[in-house]
């Protein structure tokens, strides 16, 4: 079976990452002719980068209208969080069940690039990193399952945060996470669990507080600063890609 074109690679994780980061807002158009252009795809290609992105949920793609970047409602905001809290305690309990003390390392790790982004004042770097930690707690549970449904909510959640969020709204995030992987590491489920739940309501009520207007910058100069970064990391270490579960 013959390899994808690392173009779609290139491609998809170029716009993942700008909508995650908040440089492509929701409801910003997606054209296929100006992405196709830009990664010198054809319309076919490109409407297959638009369908596994909208897959993931972070793009509205209908037939006979440009694709937009997915804006979520209230509503299915709420549903969102609250899937995910009884999904994160899951995610807690097993990881305690599975400790390791590496696992404490690689989750401190993620916590200091948390704190180096928001001390250069990269507001949406931290919050990608930030929910880079839950989606890292997931697979340390050692269910592919629930990783999958944790980076999909994760990736949900950063939409809602975008929509309904303001300036700031990641503000605790770390120290929210260094008390939970100081219970993990002292294997104190009911614990872990407790912090957590008490982290998620935080994070709901930091990123469902209302819209906030931002100027939006041209998709082109979004995508040549995203594909640029991600051409010269794969040039340095090609993009490892997971096994999909069936």
């Amino acid at each position: 079976m013959s390899r994808p074109s690392p173009r779609i690679d290139i491609a998809h994780e170029a716009l993942k990452q700008a909508i995650l980061e908040r440089a492509l807002q929701p409801g910003t158009k997606l054209p296929e002719d100006e992405i196709g252009a830009h990664f010198a795809m054809s319309r076919t290609l490109v409407r297959a980068v638009l369908a596994k992105l909208q897959a993931e949920g972070l793009v509205d793609a209908r037939p006979k209208r440009t694709a937009t970047v997915a804006v979520p409602t209230l509503a299915e905001a709420r549903d969102v969080f609250e899937v995910r809290r009884a999904l994160e305690a899951e995610v807690v309990r097993l990881v305690v069940k599975r400790w390791k003390p590496a696992f404490g390392a690689e989750l401190e790790g993620l916590v200091r690039e948390e704190e180096e982004a928001r001390e250069r004042h990269e507001e949406h770097v931290w919050g990608r990193l930030a929910g880079e930690f839950h989606i890292r707690l997931a697979k340390l549970s050692g269910n592919a399952l629930l990783e999958r449904y944790m980076d999909e909510l994760v990736t949900r959640c950063s939409l809602i945060l975008a929509v309904f969020g303001k300036p700031h709204s990641h503000d605790g995030h770390a120290n929210e996470h260094a008390e939970i992987i100081a219970a993990l590491r002292a294997r104190d489920a009911d614990r872990a669990v407790a912090l957590m739940d008490h982290h998620m309501g935080a994070v709901e009520s930091r990123a469902i507080v209302g819209p906030d207007e931002e100027v939006r910058p041209a998709i082109g100069d979004v995508l040549a600063r995203y594909a640029g970064a991600i051409t010269a990391r794969e040039k340095a270490t090609p993009i490892v890609r997971k096994a999909r579960v069936q």
